[in-house]
């Protein structure tokens, strides 16, 4: 009878905002989403202080029950890494890292490039990278980058995020166009430009419906630019700010028509979770994301308002181009392709190291 193995899945960090790894311990549980992680018998959570490396080695050393293989998410690298790798190598496990994005780049958006602290923490990352047995990637670009500069054994798989939502409640016609956007507040993030693009689509209020703006999440500049919306004289524009709970977030992602995104990747590598999200509750995206598969892409307010007016044509019932988009983003983030795609890519590579 063929041994039955065990995988424990690291997360330095919430798992409720880590949706990718809950989905690796639903897959290698066998179990079909959307089961809650907590509800099912096999994957077994273990909560644990916020800063603790001591803590953490003891984890998993003594209180998790030894597994093949241990998959860590990254960033954070310090000190999840050498945690992992320390004690995979202890218990004799397969040490796989899932690549979320480069824990330096993050880094140097605090406290610039140039920084020595970046340059270490680059070599951290990159030496404790190297000698995983195996990587789980978000992106293409990233795959290439850790094959061809990292000397990584890489793996490249899409994303998958919840269900969305079914309702069978009855939308007014003349309700206003629902654009939904989270962001974390910070100097990454150019809301500078939605608040353009709103200025430009009042002056073009007959050619539009009317727009409900919702900004979620909470940050260091958030109550600079609630000062700055307060001042707009928008007609027909709407702006909301709002912070949800893990369990709102995902039905207001369900109910919106159009999600908008401006994080400047701080890699240039990543997909951003936000983005991802989104594509698992239906909604199509305007950022960095497969031209006119599931969104479009925009570098300035300018180009976001020509985008805006394109697709609210008609709207909401002859908007044929958000219509298109929509079942684009519903494909994309479809969680029976998640299953899939892990069975036909992940399962083998984390199979091969244990």
């Amino acid at each position: 009878m063929k041994k039955i193995g065990r995988a424990c899945v690291v997360i330095l960090g919430d798992l409720g905002h880590s949706p990718r790894m809950q989905y690796h311990a639903l897959s290698l549980a066998r179990s079909e989403p959307h089961s809650a992680v907590i509800e099912n018998e096999s994957i077994h959570i273990h909560t644990m202080p916020i800063i603790q490396f001591v803590i953490l080695l003891w984890f998993l050393c003594f209180k998790v029950l030894p597994p093949d293989a241990f998959i860590v998410q990254n960033p954070p690298s310090i000190p999840t890494l050498m945690a992992v790798k320390w004690v995979s190598s202890l218990r004799k496990s397969a040490f796989i890292v899932d690549w979320h994005n480069f824990g330096y780049t993050l880094l140097g958006l605090s406290v610039g490039r140039s920084s020595p602290f970046v340059s270490i923490y680059c070599w951290f990352e990159k030496r404790y990278g190297q000698i995983a047995n195996g990587s789980l990637c978000v992106t293409r670009e990233m795959q290439l980058e850790l094959a061809q500069n990292w000397g990584n054994r890489y793996l490249c798989h899409p994303l998958g995020v919840q269900d969305c939502i079914d309702t069978d409640i009855l939308l007014k016609t003349y309700r206003p166009a629902l654009v939904v956007s989270s962001t974390s507040w910070t100097p990454d993030e150019d809301f500078e430009i939605l608040l353009e693009a709103a200025e430009i689509s009042g002056g073009k209020q007959y050619l539009y419906p009317r727009l409900l703006f919702i900004i979620t999440g909470k940050g260091p500049e958030k109550e600079k630019y609630e000062e700055k919306i307060k001042r707009l004289n928008l007609k027909r524009v709407a702006f909301r700010t709002m912070w949800l709970s893990t369990e709102e977030y995902p039905l207001l992602l369900g109910s919106a028509d159009l999600g908008v995104y401006w994080h400047t990747s701080s890699s240039g590598l990543d997909l951003p979770m936000k983005v991802v999200d989104m594509f698992g509750c239906g909604l199509p995206v305007c950022a960095l994301v497969k031209v006119e598969k599931n969104g479009l892409l925009f570098s300035s307010s300018s180009e976001l308002v020509d985008e805006l007016l394109m697709l609210f044509r008609g709207f909401p019932n002859e908007c044929d181009a958000l219509k298109s988009l929509k079942n684009g983003a519903l494909e994309t983030g479809s969680s029976a392709r998640w299953a899939a795609e892990w069975e036909e890519h992940a399962k083998p590579l984390i199979s091969e190291v244990i």
